[in-house]
Order: structure tokens, then C-alpha cells, then sequence
């Protein structure tokens, strides 16, 4: 008669079960305060201190029809540690004797086939591999667990949610405190493409609009090329074409400081654009 497993390790396991089923289908740590899951828990703990009950009546009427010999066998493997027991019946190699009685009749080269059993412990891994898989597959086809495409869409909406809380609580930048950042001319250059180039031709060599790459300036109300590509952006030139494109609510200080950087670039750290439109305007001399 095999021994009972002490009820406080069927309670911890009866724990761990329930976390990683709430965490599986919860996705966070939330539920270590909902009510629901302490019930539960609580609920698990009465059954398993209820099924060790029952089982401790049967183990005694079970035990009242062993012999002698199986009883005083019985009390001394329980006088074992449980977890001896367990690592012993998990690791223990079987004696000569038990070896004959499951030796195979056949053999090959002098080489004899035992029939042994699989050890507990990869079966026990095996069971709770296969219980895992169709709680998982339950969890996978019934809930967004482990859904890679839902999980980016979540995170992709935190991410967002994060930006517009940092724009919400971060003033833009105005032309008084834009500065020139190389890490923004990538990001610069999209929003060129996407609302310049029908004028200024792609890299700025002119068309519609201004070469933005050579020295000669139309417009030039700022001391710095920086500050007046912001200035231009922002505030538009009146009688041409040039909207006023951060009053008109298109772009936000942010973006034009990002496409000031690029138009900075291309004029102050590239060569001027091959087969650009001829100059325009006024050679001007920019302060650093």
C-alpha cells in the first residue's frame, strides 16, 4: 500500500496550480489581489485537507486487511522521510534478484535486455508536460495568452498611450528653445519627404521652391540657419507658396525642429546638391 503524500505539499502544489492558471489567463500579477483568487485558494486548501481526510479512513481500512508481515512493513517504510521515500523509489536500482525477474529471453553478442520500467520522475514530467499542454492549448485558443500579434497590439497601445502622455505633459519646442540634434535629421528627413519635396524637390536642391542647399537665402529673419528654417517652417512667407506650416496646426514644434535639423543638414554638412536650381536671394553668412 503506497503512503499518502503529506497534505501540506498537496496544498503548496494545489497554489502553484492556481497562479500559473490565473497568470496564464490574466497575462499579470493582478490577480494576487483579487478576492476571487484568495477564495479559490482558499477553496483548494479545504479540499485538500478534505481529500487527506478520506484518505487517511481508507489507509486504515486498507491497512486492517494487511497481514502482519505487510504491516510491520508498512510501518517501517513510514517511519522514512517523505522525500527520502520518493527520491529513493525515483533513483533506486533494483537488487540481482529483481534483476532475473525482469530480465527479457532474448539477447544479442552476450548483451541481456532488462525490462525496466521508466524512472517516476520522467513520467511524473511526462504527465505534467501533458497536462500543461492542454491547459496552454485551452489558454491559447479561448484567451489572448500567448498571442503574439495581441500582445504586440497591447504593448503597441501602451507605447502610444505612453507618447501622448509625454506630449500631453511636454510643452513643444518653440523657436526660442529648439536646438540641433543629429539624432533627429532620420526622423527629419520622412517629414521633408512628406510635405517638401513637392516643392524643394527631393534633398532639397530646389524646384517649385528654394535650393536649400547652397548659400543664398530668400528669406533670412534669424541670425542662425537653424533658428530660421524654424522660423520659415513655422511662420510661412507671405505671398509665395510657404505655408505657415506650425501655425496652420500641420506640423508641431516638435516635427519642425526635426525637419530644421535635416534642411541644417544638408546645407551646413553636405556638398550642395548636383544639378540643384540656381541660387536665389541673398548670400548670407549664418552665426554658429
Amino acid at each position: 500500500m503506497k503512503h499518502r503524500t503529506p497534505v501540506i505539499l498537496n496544498i503548496v502544489i494545489i497554489v502553484f496550480i492556481l497562479v500559473v492558471l490565473f497568470y496564464m489567463f490574466v497575462q499579470n500579477t493582478s490577480f494576487l489581489s483579487s478576492p476571487y483568487f484568495w477564495g479559490t485558494v482558499v477553496i483548494g486548501v479545504i479540499l485538500a485537507f478534505i481529500g487527506n481526510a478520506i484518505s487517511g479512513l481508507a489507509e486504515n481500512e486498507r491497512f486492517k486487511l494487511m497481514t502482519a508481515d505487510e504491516k510491520a512493513a508498512f510501518l517501517k517504510e513510514k517511519e522514512i522521510p517523505f522525500f527520502k521515500r520518493v527520491y529513493d523509489s525515483a533513483f533506486k536500482k533494483q537488487s540481482d534478484v529483481e534483476e532475473k525477474d525482469i530480465l527479457i529471453d532474448h539477447g544479442f553478442d552476450g548483451i541481456m535486455e532488462l525490462d525496466n520500467q521508466l524512472p517516476k520522475w520522467w513520467i511524473g514530467l511526462f504527465y505534467f508536460g501533458v497536462a500543461y499542454a492542454v491547459v496552454y492549448l485551452f489558454a491559447y485558443g479561448l484567451t489572448d495568452f500567448a498571442h503574439p500579434d495581441k500582445e504586440y497590439e497591447a504593448e503597441h497601445k501602451q507605447e502610444i498611450a505612453s507618447v501622448a502622455e509625454w506630449m500631453k505633459n511636454t510643452p513643444p519646442p518653440t523657436i526660442d528653445n529648439a536646438k540641433y540634434s543629429a539624432d533627429n535629421i532620420a526622423e527629419g528627413e520622412q517629414i521633408f519627404k512628406t510635405n517638401c519635396v513637392s516643392c524643394h524637390m527631393e534633398g532639397g536642391k530646389g524646384g517649385i521652391g528654394p535650393n536649400l542647399t547652397d548659400d543664398y537665402w530668400k528669406n533670412h529673419p534669424e541670425k542662425t540657419l537653424f533658428k530660421n528654417v524654424f522660423h520659415i517652417v513655422e511662420n510661412g512667407v507671405a505671398g509665395t507658396q510657404m505655408q505657415a506650416w506650425g501655425k496652420n496646426g500641420v506640423l508641431t514644434g516638435f516635427d519642425i525642429e526635426k525637419v530644421a535639423a535635416y534642411v541644417y543638414h544638408i546645407n551646413q554638412e553636405q556638398a550642395d546638391a548636383v544639378g540643384g536650381a540656381a541660387p536665389q536671394g541673398d548670400k548670407v553668412t549664418w552665426e554658429k
